[in-house]
């Protein structure tokens, strides 16, 4: 499973516009879907529930559940659609979803867990991997979170994508366990030492392709969350420097080299859902933060934000958008020193970051990546 690099999946935020906003980006990473309850697929809407755009593979359901009947089902249905891994939330504290006994209230019922991912397993060929957290409440302790680890690989799970904070049930709202805990890496790399047939991926506070290569010299994947939604374009700098020299996926997709290029990618993708119905905010949410710490990056966001939510919004949002990027950068340019007027569109045309790591062998190949997860490409 070639995994190594993915983005999280983010409760009002990874809908299918975003990630067929993100594949622009890369056409490595693994995108996942927001968190899907399983009641919400067996007696709701399955179409507006589990439709994605080809475009967006490889590409990860999120399921939310604890009946281990009720989740294989659903992981059927993840295959049946197309889907290319299945993934168990064990990991929301969210009072709702604690509620009704399941995410990361099931680190205290490892069994139940197992059971869930012995039944997934036994119906479906595609990966079935579970997301969680390093313990709960007082149940941090690195034995329990082994423990748990050992109880659920023996069911049959062998990728565990861990955030290294442990979260609390009581007391702390879902956004303050996103960033009060301490992060704790050296959990996820001692889980890698004492599971070495099990695949890791780590998550938490990633912000930079530095860390990533850090951490992927202990484990076997990382995944990227909230900085990968607020500042998009960091997904193309870690795409440029972990698989430049990958030509598995050759064709899929042109690559682009400006976060113009990205606007006029998407637009078509925007037309099309336009003339299915849906609103252009749907779409143009994701985009605020592609020009981010650029020239007109505060006036792209107001006036997609302003424009994009009206009504009758279309495709002419998005170019008036991009007008503003425009002087603002233009403006910038004549205001720079004149040695340095060539550098200063790269917001538009180049991007900050892009070229940082010119010159720079594809860390992949560096690492001998490529080969190792192209042997792990049929892990379960």
């Amino acid at each position: 499973m070639n995994s190594y690099f993915s983005i999280a999946p983010m409760l009002d935020r990874t809908d299918r516009h975003c990630r067929a906003f993100f594949r622009l980006f890369s056409r490595h990473v693994r995108l996942y879907t927001e968190m899907v309850v399983v009641g919400s697929i067996m007696h709701g809407d399955r179409e507006r529930f589990l439709r994605f755009d080809p475009c967006e593979h490889p590409v990860a359901l999120q399921l939310g559940g604890c009946d281990p009947e009720a989740l294989s089902f659903c992981a059927q249905l993840a295959e049946q659609w197309g889907y290319d891994e299945v993934n168990l939330n064990i990991g929301c504290p969210s009072d709702r979803v604690k509620s009704a006994q399941f995410g990361a209230c099931l680190m205290a019922q490892p069994q139940l867990v197992a059971d869930c991912i012995e039944r997934m397993v036994s119906r479906v060929a595609i990966p079935v991997t579970v997301k969680t957290r390093i313990g709960i409440d007082h149940r941090d302790s690195y034995e329990h979170l082994a423990s748990f680890i050992n109880t659920v690989s023996d069911a049959g799970c062998r990728h565990f994508i861990i955030h290294a904070r442990k979260a609390w049930l009581k007391g702390l709202s879902p956004k303050q366990n996103r960033n009060l805990p301490p992060l704790r890496y050296d959990r996820v790399y001692r889980l890698k030492q004492d599971f070495p047939s099990v695949q890791f991926t780590l998550n938490g506070g990633i912000t930079s392709v530095d860390q990533i290569e850090h951490h992927l010299s202990r484990v076997d994947g990382v995944m990227a969350g909230r900085e990968a939604y607020q500042n998009p374009w960091i997904i193309k700098e870690i795409d440029d420097y972990f698989f430049a020299c990958d030509e598995s996926s050759s064709g899929r997709l042109a690559p682009v080299q400006s976060r113009r290029d990205i606007v006029h990618a998407y637009l078509p993708y925007v037309e099309k859902q336009l003339s299915k119905g849906v609103y252009l905010g749907r779409m143009t949410r994701h985009m605020l933060g592609l020009f981010h710490a650029q020239p007109g990056a505060k006036r792209w966001r107001r006036y997609l934000s302003e424009h994009g939510a009206k009504k009758n919004a279309g495709i002419e949002v998005i170019h008036e958008a991009l007008k503003w990027v425009d002087a603002d950068a233009n403006a910038n340019a004549n205001a720079a020193p004149m040695g340095a007027r060539h550098h200063a569109h790269d917001g538009v045309n180049g991007g900050a970051g892009y070229g940082r790591y010119a010159g720079r062998s594809c860390a992949s190949c560096a690492r001998g990546i490529h080969a190792v997860h192209g042997d792990n490409a049929s892990a379960n």
